[in-house]
């Protein structure tokens, strides 16, 4: 049985023998049949196939009017006649060199820092205080969120009768003069706007950033803080020693947002101070943020063309802040995931997982 056994071998050049469902056997290594190959194909392709339609619709609706806006930035458009002439990047050099424009993006960078950083404090605060063992968790869990369900509209009528400027009869200059202050004119002047602004988008939503890190934190496993306790950790220590560190991807996602949006501002602004100047920035454009001033390009000057230029050069600043949040966010997590494996040491796992499971076959 040894010498036919033998033939066989011998008769199969480089001693290959048929395989009935493996495949065949050559030179010690199995060749895939044609399902084998199929199915290693569907494992790897199948995913993309099951997100394409989300990335159908993102070119659709996200990437063409992107590329568009890029088409309308090297015309002359008007808003009423339409294209009339081609002129390159000309509407991108005459907003860079615009001091109007310069303006808007020091307003919108103020504005953004008075907003969003207090914002994220409070929602922190909030959160962690909605966390605690407290009564009626869901009537307090609502309330914080009512601020998000105002529109903007109801918004800026109530915060413009709160800030007006000196001599007007005003919610903040009584306080101010309660407290022995004198008046500010909250309209008129460039900080002042700027934190009347500010203070409305932090009303709006501090309560909404708060739940959003509220159900991070409700996902931290209560037996850390129980044993942080054990080990005499109080409140305070517990909050940054056991919570941050948890919830950290969730916040980052938060300033991410936060970034997008602050950098974004546009109804607040709009409507803050209505009677002065039709409502853009300003009788001298001290709160006039980016977006106001692309609104007037397009709708006051009706020059499409400069507009979408204008909307490029915005596009390119929130892209290169949320990269910076990006790397930043990166370097913060990867801190709690140990040290980082190099390729070849990647590459090396992988080939003794791959050895452990031909062995166990």
């Amino acid at each position: 049985m040894s010498s036919t056994l033998d033939k066989g071998l011998n008769a199969s050049p480089g001693g290959a023998v048929a395989g009935s469902g493996e495949g065949a056997f050559q030179g010690g290594r199995s060749t895939p049949t044609w399902r084998q190959r199929l199915s290693r194909f569907d494992l790897k392709a199948s995913p993309y196939l099951y997100i394409s339609p989300f990335f159908l619709l993102f070119a659709l609706v996200g990437l063409f009017p992107l590329v568009y806006t890029f088409y309308v930035a090297m015309y002359d458009w008007d808003l009423l006649s339409g294209k009339e002439s081609f002129v390159g990047l000309e509407n991108f050099s005459t907003a860079l060199t615009d001091g109007t424009f310069w303006n808007s993006i020091e307003n919108t960078i103020s504005i953004f820092a008075l907003s969003t950083f207090p914002q994220l404090l409070g929602a922190l605060v909030i959160a962690a205080l909605l966390d605690q063992q407290i009564r009626a968790k869901t009537a307090w869990r609502m309330g914080v969120l009512l601020p998000y369900v105002v529109t903007p509209v109801a918004v800026a009528l109530i915060f413009s009768s709160i800030f007006r400027n000196a001599g007007d009869s005003s919610l903040a200059n009584n306080i101010l003069d309660a407290i022995g202050l004198d008046q500010v004119e909250w309209k008129r002047d460039r900080l002042p706007s700027h934190i009347a602004i500010a203070s409305m988008v932090n009303w709006r939503w501090t309560g909404y950033n708060a739940l959003i890190l509220l159900s991070a934190m409700q996902a931290v496993p209560r037996e850390l803080y129980e044993a942080a306790a054990i080990d005499g950790a109080g409140p305070v220590r517990r909050f940054f020693s056991v919570t941050l560190p948890n919830v950290r991807p969730t916040l980052l996602f938060v300033i991410v947002t936060a970034t997008v949006y602050g950098l974004q501002i546009f109804a607040e602004p709009r409507l803050y101070d209505v009677a002065n100047a039709g409502g853009i920035g300003g009788a001298e454009r001290q709160f006039q943020t980016t977006v106001l001033y692309l609104w007037e390009m397009a709708f006051f000057r009706r020059n499409l063309g400069r507009a979408s230029a204008v909307a490029l050069l915005l596009f390119v600043l929130i892209v290169s802040i949320g990269l910076v949040n990006f790397f930043i966010s990166k370097r913060l997590v990867a801190g709690d995931e140990g040290p980082k494996l190099t390729r070849a040491e990647r590459r090396a796992i992988k080939r003794a997982a791959e050895a452990r499971k031909a062995v166990a076959r």
